[in-house]
């Protein structure tokens, strides 16, 4: 398979989102409907990304694999594995609710799924900040006492961001997003979010969102080791390598080319800034194993190639 592989967007409303995905990406979303989440890339049971051009236009993710494993994933593919990432746009108009994903040892006990993500910062309004992790020394009890009084803003890290930063959070990090971020979403193939708190929040039914306190508190890594966001910069670099992927930021000049063999591993090319080839910013392509990448930037971009997420 030497086709790249682009997929219709799947928008997702939710009571903290907005219309940015149309002026910063260009898109045309359903009216009136405040939109919070484009899905990129999914091959989950309740949702399927489908090509949308090409060869291949009109199948779902999940047949894909399942009729070209090795030749999208590799010879070692096992074709009834999910594809293993989930891509989406974020437009945060508002804050999200604070938040925790299940660390693999404490998932499968809580019926869930671990989720480890990054976030890299598309575009940020003035004073744009995130939420990550507690503040050092937190205890147990004080937090889900804070749940209750509504005092969690002394327990937890807060910190400014600007276009082009981004960071990695681990399953088990306490986060939540802050109002005026535009974010593009990499994370392990899961839906698992469990709510700590909402602040006093209602849902697009004028109702208060379910909460999922007893859950939260046994995914919470207490002890872990405070993240810091990887600052904007013009140099490529890794701004992210765990266990479950690499993303590598690639900054283009005009004219400057990006090449990747065949052959070696599956790879998902997005466009942040500018244009790469005919791959304009917000583009979440799908580089198959057997397919080769010979790119031209058409002006000052920015790619993030994200790899070593297909391991055996």
């Amino acid at each position: 398979m030497r086709d790249f592989l682009s997929f219709e967007p799947l928008y997702q409303e939710r009571v903290w989102g907005g219309r940015a995905l149309e002026q910063a990406l260009g898109r045309t979303l359903p009216a009136g409907r405040p939109i919070g989440e484009s899905w990129e890339i999914v091959d989950r049971p309740e949702a399927q990304s489908v090509v949308k051009d090409g060869p291949y236009r009109g199948v779902t993710l999940r047949q894909l694999i399942r009729d070209h494993a090795a030749e999208m994933m590799g010879p070692a593919w096992n074709p009834e594995r999910s594809f293993p990432l989930l891509v989406k746009w974020l437009d945060c108009r508002e804050r999200l609710s604070l938040q925790v994903h299940p660390p693999a040892a404490v998932a499968p006990q809580l019926g869930g799924e671990p989720k480890t993500e990054n976030w890299y910062i598309a575009d940020a309004a003035p004073g744009a900040q995130l939420i990550v992790g507690l503040t050092p020394g937190t205890r147990p009890s004080e937090f889900e006492a804070a749940i209750g009084t509504g005092t969690l803003e002394k327990w937890v890290r807060r910190f400014p961001v600007a276009r082009g930063d981004s960071i990695l959070v681990h399953s088990g990090e306490v986060h939540a997003i802050d109002a005026g971020n535009l974010i593009l979403e990499i994370q392990q193939n899961s839906d698992t979010t469990y709510r700590v708190y909402d602040w006093g929040r209602l849902g697009l039914d004028g109702k208060p969102r379910q909460m999922h306190v007893r859950e939260s508190m046994e995914s919470i890594r207490w002890d872990g080791e405070p993240l810091l966001p990887v600052r904007a910069a013009r140099e490529r670099a890794i701004i992210a390598d765990c266990r479950e992927f690499r993303i590598e930021r690639v900054p283009l000049a005009a004219g400057e080319r990006l090449q990747l063999p065949a052959g070696v591993e599956p790879s998902l090319v997005s466009v942040v800034e500018g244009q790469a080839g005919s791959w304009r910013r917000g583009a979440n392509v799908v580089v198959p194993y057997g397919a080769s990448v010979d790119l031209s930037a058409a002006e000052a971009s920015v790619v993030l190639l994200t790899t070593r997420f297909a391991r055996a």
